[in-house]
C-alpha cells in the first residue's frame, strides 16, 4: 500500500513527444464524463467568424461555445487590414451568436498589448495574468459579461 492507504499496483508511466489518437479519445472522453457529471452537458459548439473585404480573406474569429459562455481561441487580422475595424466587428458577431445560444459571457487571453487594448475597449476586463509568460511578456485572461 503507497502512503495514502490504497494499493496503486505495478503503475507504469510513459513520456512521448507526441499525442496518439487513441490516448487523446480516452483522456478527453473521460474528462469529458467527468465533467459532465460535475457540471451537466456542455453544449459544445464550435463558432467561427470569416471576415472578408470584397472577395478577400482579411481574417477570422475561431472558438466555442460551452457551459453558456463564449470561448474566443483565436482571432486573427491580416497585417493590411489592421485597424479598420474588422476585429472589433468579429469579436461583435461571435457575441452575438453566442447570446442567440443563450450564453451569457465570453473569455479569452492573449499576451499580445494590441490585442488585449482590442478586447479593453471591447468591454472584456481582465480577471488574471501570467506576468513574464514568455519573452518578458504577460498574458492576459479576459472575459465580459453579457
Amino acid at each position: 500500500m503507497n502512503e495514502s492507504g490504497s494499493d496503486a499496483g505495478d503503475v507504469t508511466l510513459a513520456v512521448t513527444d507526441w499525442i496518439d489518437a487513441t490516448f487523446e479519445c480516452d483522456v478527453a472522453g473521460g474528462l469529458a464524463a467527468f465533467n459532465r457529471e460535475q457540471l451537466g452537458p456542455s453544449q459544445q459548439r464550435d463558432l467561427a467568424v470569416s471576415v472578408y473585404r470584397g472577395d478577400d480573406f482579411v481574417g477570422g474569429l475561431a472558438g466555442y461555445t460551452a457551459w453558456d459562455w463564449l470561448f474566443v481561441k483565436w482571432l486573427w487580422i491580416r497585417e493590411d487590414a489592421r485597424g479598420l475595424g474588422f476585429g472589433a466587428r468579429a469579436l461583435a458577431a461571435a457575441e452575438n451568436e453566442a447570446k442567440k445560444r443563450g450564453c451569457r459571457a465570453a473569455w479569452l487571453d492573449t499576451v499580445n498589448p494590441a490585442a488585449r487594448a482590442l478586447y479593453a475597449r471591447c468591454g472584456y476586463e481582465p480577471f488574471g495574468e501570467i506576468a513574464d509568460f514568455h519573452a518578458g511578456r504577460s498574458r492576459y485572461f479576459m472575459q465580459k459579461r453579457f
